[in-house]
């Protein structure tokens, strides 16, 4: 592949991502709630009056806006556009990793999108919405087996299984510390990193719990939470698994390598 095409397709991808996050800003807000993310159109919380459309391109519209809606002046969250941004920016970083596997890169489009509605939802709610989660594994599973991997499907399966039996025994061991909405997440976390590395697998694993330990002492000595605080845990694997796919496996490669693994 040319130089050129890789530029465009991450140039592209950044474009998607910011129309994609735009959209994820709708989910976020109206999945937890049991709502239509198709139906009414977006409008304004303060006034009602829906937003335009020339107000609502992706970042943009909110720095025309100065951040306050264009009828009422009620002030409009950064949230949306850091959202739209982080989402173009997620999805750039995806093109170019995957850059010379356009099916695989599909997967892990829907996995970016799929994990900021997530990680959000769970920040918001500390709720992981069966109606997101459970449709990923079907449409990341297809995804993947037309990626022409077959031992990386492979241990995406195996990713999958084992992920999913250590939160659900976590879970089960210890009632309270994992919720259930963790635990079917930990399927598709395991799936889509084991597809690329046992490292990349092992990375996110650790990582998530690593992220979790250090925000959690940083809440606690902050006085933000307590040892009996709930936590989400939702956002800690997510951001694990993505850091692990952009290019911390390494660091789970080295110690199996160690181990002679």
């Amino acid at each position: 592949m040319s130089e050129i095409a890789p530029a465009l397709l991450v140039g592209f991808a950044a474009v998607l991502g910011l129309l994609v996050g735009s959209f994820l800003n709708v989910v976020v807000h109206r999945v937890p709630r049991g709502e239509s993310v198709v139906s009414p159109p977006s409008a304004c919380p303060g006034c009602g009056v829906p937003i335009r459309a020339r107000h609502n391109v992706p970042v943009l519209g909110w720095l025309v806006l100065r951040g306050r809606c264009y009828d009422c002046a009620s002030p409009i969250s950064v949230r949306y556009p850091l959202v739209e941004a982080g989402t173009g920016a997620l999805f750039a970083l995806a093109a170019e990793r995957f850059a010379d596997h356009p099916v695989t890169l599909a997967a892990y489009l829907v996995f970016a999108a799929a994990a900021v509605a997530l990680a959000l939802i769970d920040l918001d709610v500390h709720r992981l919405p069966n109606v997101i989660v459970g449709p990923s594994y079907g449409v990341l599973a297809v995804l993947l087996a037309f990626g022409a991997d077959g031992s990386g499907l492979e241990r995406a399966a195996w990713g999958t299984a084992a992920l999913f039996a250590f939160f659900l025994l976590v879970a089960l061991v210890a009632p309270g510390a994992m919720g259930f909405g963790d635990v079917k997440l930990a399927g598709v976390v395991g799936g889509m990193t084991a597809y690329l590395s046992w490292g990349a697998f092992l990375t996110s694993a650790f990582g998530a719990f690593l992220l979790g330990a250090v925000v959690g002492l940083v809440l606690i000595v902050g006085g933000r939470a307590g040892r009996r605080t709930a936590v989400p845990f939702g956002p800690f694997m997510l951001i694990a698994a993505w850091g692990s796919i952009l290019g911390a496996s390494g660091l789970g490669d080295l110690y199996l390598a160690r181990l002679g693994i």
